[in-house]
């Protein structure tokens, strides 16, 4: 059983920063892959960034390169989402996910959720 606890949304104007922070329970941080997914309000939870288990890979989603950076500190079992030059479009509630073997992007296919953490860019 993991636990993922989401830290560092927030309020910020567009063409702002935030960095998003997810502390995970457990020995085996390393073990598992680690992503990040938002859901806007009536819209379906969709896929932003993921990072293997070392960080030597990422992949993200067309509409956030550039822009977002995902990073893991194996340490202190915490990924971190750095959002930069943010959206009104960016409003969402952003969870962390995890699960063990392959980088996914769909979220049906990760194993344990965090609660979220909600980001509201206003214009």
């Amino acid at each position: 059983q993991v636990q993922l606890v989401e830290s560092g949304g927030g309020l910020v104007q567009a063409g702002g920063s935030l960095r998003l922070s997810c502390a995970a329970s457990g020995r085996t941080f390393s073990s598992y892959v680690m992503g990040w997914f938002r859901q806007a309000p009536g819209k379906e939870r969709e896929f932003v960034a993921t990072i293997s288990r070392y960080g030597g890979n990422t992949y993200y989603a067309d509409f956030v390169k550039g822009r977002f950076t995902i990073s893991r500190d194996n340490v202190k079992n915490t990924v971190y989402l750095q959002m930069n030059s943010l959206k009104p479009e960016d409003t969402a509630v952003y969870y962390c996910a995890t699960r063990q073997g392959a980088m996914v992007i769909t979220p049906s296919r990760m194993d344990y959720w965090g609660r979220g953490t909600l980001v509201t860019v206003s214009s």
